[in-house]
């Protein structure tokens, strides 16, 4: 039968998506399901990796179930996943050890305060292209081996098995078969050499972790494996994936030298690719494994805001000023500015340029005319605000000045925190017609794999959907970058 869809599975922090794309790129369908996040101490974040799969695989067969298409019909199924999380499990068994620990998650922090004081950050950055951080993998992998009794014994003995979200969903949809990954998500571990393109002995050495435990890595589009027959009745190649920022890079065609895009879900990622040159970044930003196709590997300069979409979501859920995210638009708009108010959203420390692990959330400026609204307004201009921070350090460390900005992810719909972004770049920011580009570069790279698609095709498919320009005068976007900048110096280091 003819193959006439790819399935797209969009694993994140707080929710599980499955979506159906046809051959002329639109999304045909789709199923969500959230699952529980768990805090139990602070500034620990969990997540349970049964939840995760059973959250994922129930929304891929719903979607198929409801569409009442023939699984013969779907060409290959493609990953995009939340990084850096990981997942620890016994291998013969798929019994996870502990629970997946998240990318927010800060237990590690001291570690890394310990070997930054060991001087290696100098190794680690050059190496790795990442600076030390709780935020990923390889002290979290450190941390489950020392601290969970009995594992690090059976990880010597080659009894369980490690990998970020992609490779757990991989191993569970393959019924064990197959334990792998791809260069974006090995490049966001703090263990891959992504000069060498192999797992670094050193690092391995460092944080006490045996290779063998480690998946393998490959290309971002090829046949990995093929589902076990009884998820779905018939086998489907897997032949696509990407860390979810990685995957909208691609997504947005982002496929040339010097173009950039920056995605607002849960976190705020902004990605340029440099192309097959390797910049290290002297302004605080990450050098990444854009992803590997046919054989060649391109490079990212990546800044990661930790809190951007879970900023708004903390306006609903624990302040209670908004029913839902949509209302936040129509409140912000419902004031003139903020009264000079600020609001620092680093729930989780500050990622780049900062790279603060012992900064938190704060509210500054206010007085007693300062309302619900203006605080509303204030997160959503924080946003954009990050975005600037690591705008400016890519702009520096690049040589390359943006024209433009493609955007994506959920708080993109809002057309307050798309007009300020533009404001405060004083540049264009570009809206595609599709913004589910995380899900739609994971089909991308598992159609290039079966030969669902070219890559002529991707790149004359993008359509954007609105163009915003900038408006404000110099004098205000300068006055009110210079009081986001005080509101973050008075932030960091606040658990010092």
């Amino acid at each position: 039968m003819e193959k006439k869809y790819i399935l797209s599975l969009d694993q994140g922090t707080s929710s599980s998506r499955s979506l159906l794309f046809d051959s002329s790129f639109k999304v045909i369908d789709w199923e969500q399901r959230e699952f529980n996040q768990y805090y139990p101490k602070a500034g620990w974040v969990e997540h349970e990796p049964i939840e995760i799969w059973e959250s994922q695989i129930g929304t891929a067969k719903l979607l198929v179930e409801k569409t009442k298409i023939q699984v013969s019909q779907i060409g290959a199924i493609g990953i995009a996943n939340q990084r850096e999380t990981i997942v620890v499990w016994e291998k013969a068994t798929g019994e996870p050890v502990y629970r997946a620990i998240v990318w927010q998650d800060k237990r590690t922090a001291d570690l890394c305060k310990k070997l930054k004081g060991e001087d290696w950050s100098e190794y680690i950055k050059k190496n790795t292209g990442l600076i030390i951080d709780s935020y990923f993998s390889a002290t979290k992998i450190h941390w489950i081996l020392n601290v969970v009794p009995g594992v690090k014994e059976k990880a010597k003995k080659g009894e369980i098995l490690v990998g970020t979200i992609d490779t757990w969903l991989v191993w569970n949809l393959t019924g064990g078969k197959v334990h792998v990954t791809d260069y974006s998500n090995a490049s966001r571990t703090m263990l891959f050499n992504i000069r060498e393109l192999k797992w670094d002995q050193n690092l391995l050495e460092l944080f006490g972790i045996p290779e063998s435990i480690l998946p393998e890595v490959k290309e971002s589009s090829e046949i990995y494996g093929y589902t076990e027959k009884s998820i779905f009745g018939e086998e489907i190649p897997i032949a696509g994936m990407a860390g979810d920022q990685q995957a909208a890079l691609f997504g947005q065609a982002c496929i040339e030298k010097g173009m950039a895009k920056n995605t607002y879900g849960t976190g705020c990622f902004m990605l340029m690719n440099t192309g097959e040159q390797l910049i290290n970044s002297q302004s605080g930003l990450l050098t990444t494994i854009a992803l590997a196709l046919n054989g060649k590997v391109t490079y990212a300069l990546e800044g990661s805001v930790f809190i951007a979409g879970a900023a708004i979501k903390w306006l609903r859920d624990a302040l209670r000023i908004i029913d839902n995210a949509n209302d936040s638009e129509r409140i912000a708009l419902e004031v003139e500015d903020t009264e000079e108010v600020y609001v620092v959203p680093a729930f989780s420390g500050l990622g780049a340029p900062y790279w603060d692990m012992y900064a938190r959330g704060a509210i500054l400026g206010i007085t007693q005319g300062v309302t619900d609204k203006h605080i509303v307004r204030s997160t959503l201009e924080s946003l954009a605000y990050q975005t600037m921070d690591v705008l400016t350090a890519m702009e520096k460390d690049s040589g390359i000045k943006l024209a433009s900005l493609n955007v994506d992810g959920g708080a993109c719909v809002n057309n307050f925190l798309m007009q300020f972004q533009a404001d405060i770049l004083n540049a264009e920011v570009n809206r595609p017609k599709n913004i589910e580009t995380t899900a739609l570069g994971a089909a991308f790279l598992a159609g290039l794999a079966v030969n669902f698609w070219t890559l002529k095709d991707i790149i004359e498919n993008r359509e954007i959907e609105r163009t915003f320009r900038p408006f404000m005068k110099e004098e205000k976007r300068r006055k009110l970058y210079a009081g986001w900048l005080k509101a973050v110096k008075k932030a960091m280091n606040w658990q010092q």
